[in-house]
């Protein structure tokens, strides 16, 4: 059980491990001094996993209340620029010193380059 990979898994190991050894303490009297700090160190791990669950759930709700504010943020970020184009009207160049691009029409369409006539083979039957 030397592989516990994950946090709990290495804090489960070390609670067995400890009661284990506190259980045979009679012929391992000398380890009472590695066993006593491996269990400090495992109350330890154990409120701090506590104290993360409640930081994790804290940022869970935090996250929730960010995306509210932006959501309503942006709704009236967009109630703003719109208002400003109603001002200033659309085409105002007022509108690019708050960040908005002010309508200057579309650009023309080129027309498309003629393409090169193909001069018609002889027809057969025309005119004979």
């Amino acid at each position: 059980m030397a592989n516990e990979r994950t946090q709990s898994a290495k804090l489960g190991g070390w609670n067995r491990l400890g009661v284990t050894v506190r259980a045979n303490s009679a012929e391992l009297s000398h380890l009472e001094r590695p066993v006593t700090r491996l269990e400090t160190l495992l109350a330890q791990g154990l409120d701090l996993t506590k104290e993360q669950a409640v930081f994790r759930a804290s940022k869970q709700e935090k996250t929730q209340q960010l995306q509210a504010v932006l959501a309503e943020g942006t709704r009236l970020a967009t109630l703003l620029r719109n208002a400003l184009k109603q001002h200033y009207g659309p085409t105002s160049e007022k509108l690019a010193e708050f960040g908005l691009k002010p309508f200057r029409g579309r650009k023309a369409r080129q027309a498309p380059e003629p393409s090169p006539e193909v001069p018609a083979g002889p027809q057969v039957g025309a005119g004979e």
